[in-house]
């Protein structure tokens, strides 16, 4: 879990008052006690909120087919089949999260045909807009995987219907 803190520019609360005392104005709650609301206590986000963020957003990007290495791709569709197992969001997604900072690495399988490179560029900028705005968080990298390419004829584990004909 991170904590973040909102304190104005100076640092801390209340700081620059002697110039703002000196000059004869005063700062907002200045002499009542009381200080911007914005910085009274701490905002805590859970590292699995970022990872959702960002697997959201990575997802929203043109081009990816789906999140997460092999493995995690044959789990995930084995989840997918046990009933209130849904589909992760966070699969394919891990984050450092710091008291301001975080970072991201992610997994994707990217349809065939698309420009891989512009497809990453996109789910970069997607990432860090998300994250950044949603959270506060200053993004300091998010390094991209790609660790297959879906071929249109390809059938996917998640397109595969769980109530198909098995073989006895």
């Amino acid at each position: 879990m991170t904590e973040t803190s909102q304190q104005n520019r100076s640092g801390s609360p209340g700081a620059g008052g002697e110039a703002a005392g000196r000059s004869g104005s005063r700062q907002l709650g200045e002499g009542r006690g009381a200080s911007d609301p914005r910085v009274r206590g701490r905002t805590t986000i859970a590292d699995g909120v970022v990872e959702k963020i960002a697997g959201m957003a990575a997802r929203e990007v043109d081009g990816v087919h789906a999140m997460g290495g092999g493995v995690s791709r044959t789990f995930g569709a084995v989840r997918d089949r046990v009933p209130g197992g849904g589909k992760p969001v966070t699969r394919g997604v891990r984050v450092e999260v710091g008291e301001t900072q975080t970072a991201v690495d992610l997994d994707l399988v990217v349809e065939y045909g698309v420009p891989i490179a512009d497809v990453a560029s996109d789910v970069r900028e997607n990432v860090i807009g998300s994250i950044e705005r949603m959270t506060g968080l200053e993004v300091v990298e998010v390094n991209i995987a790609v660790d297959d390419v879906h071929l249109p004829d390809e059938e996917s584990e998640e397109e595969q219907s769980p109530e198909r004909p098995r073989l006895q």
